[in-house]
């Protein structure tokens, strides 16, 4: 994913990150109805802002990062759900 190119550029301190699919089987084997899913909290870097003036970013492109549950603004691009967020509402890099 981070070697395609998206036709959109993240301003200043945003980023944009597709969230990592949701788990469908607990560690015991028991299959997660659609409805019991957690929204996931973990994803790649697809595309990253220049930064603020004094401030560089600090994620790049195919980073995976960890996010809070409900940070970011959700968009469709090019036919796939992406999150839209700046990069303080990153947690860590993984």
């Amino acid at each position: 994913m981070a070697s395609e190119k998206l036709n959109i550029t993240p301003l200043h301190d945003r980023v944009i990150v597709k969230a990592a699919a949701a788990e469908e089987k607990t560690a015991g084997g028991i299959i997660i109805p659609d409805t019991a899913k957690e929204k996931p909290q973990r994803g790649v870097v697809v595309a990253v802002g220049t930064g603020k003036k004094d401030e560089p970013m600090t994620v790049k492109e195919g980073d995976t990062v960890l996010y809070g549950k409900y940070a970011g603004t959700e968009i469709a691009v090019e036919g796939q759900d992406l999150l839209i967020m700046r990069e303080s509402d990153i947690l860590a890099i993984v």
